[in-house]
C-alpha cells in the first residue's frame, strides 16, 4: 500500500491538471477535423483514447522529470519532498515505471492510423528532454508548450491523416497558451530557482510578466480568431470568443500577483476551464 501511495505521489495522479491541460489540446485538434454527421462512436472511442494516452505520457513525464530534476528538486521548497529528491523512491524503480507506462501509451498509441503513430513516436525525445532545458535556456516554457499541445496535430490526423494549416495555427495558439500559464506557474518557484541557477522565462520577464502574458494570450486569441475565420465557422462561434478572452485577461491577467505563489497556482490551474470553453467553442462552432 505504501509503494502504491509512493506511485501515485510520483505520477501526480492525485494532481489532474497535469494530465487535463494535455488532454485539451488533443480534443480541440479531434474536434476540429471531425465530422459530426458520421458516427459519433469513433468520436468518442478517440477521446478515450487520447484521455488515456494523456494521463499515461504525463505520469511518464513527471517520473522522468524527477529523475533529471532529484538534484534541484532536494533545494527548492515546494519539490524537496518527492519520492526520488527524498530518496523514498529509487531511480532504478522511477525507471521501470515510467517503461510500463510507455509501454502502455503504445498500446493506445497502436489503435490510431499509421501517420499519427509515427508523428506521436517522433515527438517523444522532445518530451522527455524538457527538464533538460531550464538548464540552457530561459525558454523551458517554450519548449514545453512545443511538446505539451503536441497532441491538438494527432488529434487532427487521427481523422485526417494528414497536417493542414488550421491544426497548426490552433497549435501555434496553444503553444503560446502554454508559455502564459506555464510562465504563471513558474513564480510559484522562483526564488529557490534563481539561487540554485535553473531558467525559466518566470525568471526572464520577472520585471514585466504581465506584458509577456498578456501578448501570449493575445497570440491564442489572435489564432482562435484565425483558424475560426479559415474554418468558416459561424458568427456564434465568434460571438462567444468573449467567454474565453474574459478568463484570459479579467481572470488571469487581472488577478495575475507574481509575489503570492497560492495566488500563482491558483490561476494556473484555472487554466483546465480555458481548456474546455474553446472546446464548447470549436463545438459551437461546428455544430450551429
Amino acid at each position: 500500500m505504501n509503494q502504491l501511495n509512493l506511485f501515485i505521489e510520483l505520477t501526480r495522479l492525485k494532481k489532474p491538471i497535469g494530465y487535463l491541460l494535455l488532454f485539451w489540446p488533443c480534443v480541440w485538434g479531434l474536434t476540429l477535423v471531425y465530422d459530426f454527421n458520421d458516427s459519433l462512436n469513433i468520436y468518442f472511442y478517440y477521446l478515450l483514447l487520447f484521455f488515456l494516452g494523456s494521463v499515461l505520457m504525463r505520469s511518464a513525464g513527471c517520473i522522468v522529470n524527477d529523475i533529471l530534476d532529484r538534484k534541484f528538486d532536494k533545494k527548492v521548497t515546494r519539490t524537496k519532498n518527492r519520492p526520488i529528491a527524498s530518496g523514498k523512491v529509487s531511480v532504478q524503480t522511477g525507471l521501470l515505471y515510467t517503461f510500463i507506462l510507455c509501454l502502455l501509451a503504445f498500446l493506445v498509441l497502436i489503435n490510431f492510423n499509421y501517420f499519427t503513430i509515427l508523428i506521436a513516436l517522433a515527438s517523444m525525445p522532445f518530451a522527455f528532454t524538457y527538464p533538460l532545458m531550464k538548464r540552457f535556456t530561459y525558454w523551458p516554457q517554450l519548449f514545453l508548450g512545443v511538446t505539451f499541445n503536441y497532441g491538438l496535430i494527432l488529434g487532427w490526423t487521427s481523422i485526417s491523416d494528414q497536417i493542414d494549416i488550421v491544426p497548426l495555427i490552433f497549435y501555434l495558439g496553444a503553444i503560446f497558451w502554454t508559455l502564459g500559464y506555464d510562465t504563471i506557474y513558474g513564480f510559484q518557484d522562483i526564488n529557490d530557482d534563481e539561487i540554485i541557477g535553473v531558467k525559466s522565462t518566470s525568471i526572464k520577464f520577472k520585471g514585466s510578466a504581465k506584458i509577456f502574458i498578456i501578448i501570449c494570450y493575445l497570440s491564442l486569441f489572435f489564432s482562435l480568431l484565425v483558424g475560426g475565420l479559415i474554418m468558416n465557422f459561424n458568427l456564434i462561434y465568434f460571438l462567444f470568443l468573449v467567454i474565453p478572452v474574459t478568463h484570459l485577461f479579467y481572470y488571469q491577467v487581472n488577478n495575475f500577483n507574481s509575489k503570492n505563489p497560492n495566488s500563482c497556482f491558483k490561476i494556473f490551474k484555472s487554466n483546465n476551464y480555458l481548456g474546455i470553453i474553446v472546446f464548447c467553442n470549436i463545438l459551437i462552432g461546428k455544430l450551429f
